[in-house]
């Protein structure tokens, strides 16, 4: 483990490893361009024959049935790939280099299973308008606005895995899921959900099969709605992965801040768009995949298990404020709908991390963590009914429509501004008795007095969490007297595990080192575990993102504020995307009050690729 360790890299990956990683995207590359050349000059058609054999088991035309199957099982794959990932991260700690991590291969794949399901759902189309709101790409090239949005937001994604190994050349290794590229990867994969859910309206030529209360028509499409929102469910709640694995680098009160907005989002619009039992629906489908994906992770690969949020608590108040406020305005309902999901929801949430999640929710931050939870519920029911608004062709006027757009956005920017701000004390010392168990491998029950006594009132937490030496311990600690605390169990004190008393009572976050092993790529030597050593409070990030470098703060912020504004591109550009559609399909076809599907014989009967020119 030890020699492992050495090998590590503590910025970007060598060289080698570079080539060969841009070797196998442009390989990807060139076949995805080739099929698309091929079938846009009718050479081959064999993109034609595949899409019309799925279309016609679903009932949908070519162009979507085949960048939908193919984007569905990447989503599921990369978010796979990312889970385990994390758990390796937290296992292990850096990579030999990306390649040697084979979850990259995973995330790898999937994210160009995404850009490549937009490429083709652009170029499939033939000798046709892909539905009401498509786009001119070239003469007698009219791309559908779902293929666009989805293509933009795998690219987006995908970028973020070269631009990750840049990133770590100038900053060092950002061990945490919340490093500006790692949020390319996952929000772009997360959004491209959104493309889906276009892609589908437009399929239907712009003649929706839902009248907003329930649902008429084939059952397999309702399926297809809910597992589409349950993504959007399982793209939203990756933000949250730290916390599901009980290595959470930043304020308790994000977590219900983060819940509650993926839940106001996907289940307030599964709701809106789908009718009754659309939000339970989606919450069943999030369970169903991330229980799943636990069970791979933890069981099968060996890993570390993530916990995961439950959101049945609040997909069941969304379907019951759905009963009597829904049928009025969408925007009214989802603001709502995020209080109970902020109030209700966010309470059975916190019950049940009382089962899953070592560092549960308790009431040090019970007044704030609900204050954040009401917030992100409010805004994400606001965005989750702009977004049903849109897909079922009922935006409001557009000054309306992009006021509540960008003022959700700031308030949701300023929460996690909340969130993320933290204290650390100038004047806070521990001192840590070590009673060792175990000679070889090292490890010690461990007691520890603050200085001073009576620094903390009611925390967070007061806990050791010893990571990165093959596995994860987190360990609470149990209170002997007024600023002392003991273990509950040995902790290691050996090898490449990194061992450290973090505090988190109200706004302070902070941690000191008890053991950290010798770093070569670091230049860092030992800090060994003494007893009787005193130690004194610094940041948590200088210790759990050992790696990060010192940088040049104009650097630094420049290259934040790039991938601010690129991200700030991708949700212009979606909401550009369910714009069009809402309103040059609502100009064509106007929302029926009692919609009826044809009859599923007219469907099925003739070729996927003609359904698109109903």
């Amino acid at each position: 483990m030890l020699l492992a360790a050495d090998t590590r890299p503590a910025g970007g990956a060598a060289i080698g490893e570079v080539i060969l990683a841009t070797g196998i995207g442009l390989g990807l590359t060139a076949v995805l361009l080739g099929l698309v050349f091929l079938h846009r000059t009718r050479r081959s058609t064999v993109l034609t024959r595949v899409g019309d054999r799925l279309g016609t088991a679903i009932g949908v035309p070519a162009w979507v049935a085949l960048p939908t199957i193919l984007t569905t099982v990447s989503l599921l794959v990369a978010l796979l790939g990312m889970l385990w990932d994390i758990a390796l991260h937290i296992g292990v700690g850096r990579d030999e280099g990306p390649l040697a991590n084979p979850a990259h291969f995973l995330i790898l794949f999937g994210l160009f299973g995404v850009f490549a399901g937009g490429v083709l759902a652009c170029a499939m189309p033939l000798d046709e308008k892909p539905g009401p709101s498509s786009v001119r790409f070239l003469r007698g090239w009219d791309v559908p606005v779902g293929g666009i949005i989805l293509t933009a937001a795998g690219f987006y994604a995908l970028l973020g895995f070269p631009l990750d190994d840049v990133w770590h050349r100038m900053f060092g290794q950002d061990v945490t899921l919340w490093g500006p590229t790692h949020l390319m990867l996952i929000g772009g994969a997360g959004l491209s959900i959104v493309g889906l859910l276009l892609l589908e309206q437009e399929g239907h030529g712009g003649l929706s099969t839902d009248d907003g209360d329930r649902k008429v028509g084939q059952r397999a499409r309702f399926i297809r709605q809910a597992s589409a929102m349950g993504g959007l469910l399982l793209g939203m709640s990756v933000f949250q992965g730290e916390y599901d694995f009980d290595v959470p680098q930043f304020r308790l009160v994000l977590e219900p801040l983060m819940i509650a907005g993926a839940a106001g989002i996907a289940l307030v619009a599964a709701r809106l768009f789908m009718g009754r039992g659309g939000a339970l629906a989606a919450a069943t489908f999030f369970v169903v995949i991330r229980g799943a994906i636990a069970l791979i992770v933890g069981p099968a690969f060996g890993e570390i298990v993530p916990s995961f949020p439950l959101y049945l608590g609040s997909a069941i108040v969304v379907e019951l404020l759905a009963l009597f406020l829904a049928a009025r305005s969408p925007l009214a309902f989802g603001a709502v709908a995020g209080v109970g999901i902020g109030t209700v929801g966010h309470a059975t949430e916190w019950g049940w991390t009382q089962v899953t999640q070592t560092l549960s929710w308790r009431s040090d931050i019970l007044v704030e963590g609900t204050l954040m939870a009401i917030t992100g519920g409010v805004v994400g029911g606001l965005l989750g009914a702009l977004l049903a608004s849109g897909l079922r062709r009922r935006l409001p006027r557009p000054a309306v429509a992009r006021m509540v757009l960008v003022g959700s956005l700031v308030v949701l920017a300023a929460a996690v501004t909340n969130g993320l701000l933290a204290t650390v004390p100038d004047d806070l010392e521990a001192t840590f008795g070590i009673e060792e168990v175990q000679a070889d491998p090292r490890t010690a029950n461990v007691t520890v007095q603050l200085d001073p006594a009576d620094f903390t009132d009611d925390p967070a937490w007061v806990q050791i969490t010893s990571w990165q030496g093959d596995g994860l311990v987190v360990t609470p600690l149990e209170r002997t007297g007024e600023g002392a605390y003991r273990t509950t169990e040995p902790v290691p004190l050996h090898g490449t595990w990194k061992t450290l008393l973090r505090v988190h009572d109200g706004r302070v976050l902070t941690a000191m080192p008890i053991y950290l092993p010798a770093d070569e790529a670091l230049d860092e030597e030992e800090i060994p575990a003494e007893d009787g050593m005193t130690r004194a409070a610094i940041p948590e990030i200088d210790i759990l993102q050992r790696e990060l470098k010192d940088a040049e703060g104009g650097l630094w912020t420049a290259s934040n504020l790039v991938v601010l504004f690129c991200t700030l591109a991708l949700i212009a550009a979606i909401s550009w995307g369910v714009g069009r559609y809402s309103r040059r399909a609502s100009d064509r076809e106007p929302y029926p009050d009692a919609p009826a599907d044809p009859p599923a014989d007219d469907e099925t009967a003739r070729p996927a690729s003609e359904l698109g020119s109903r």
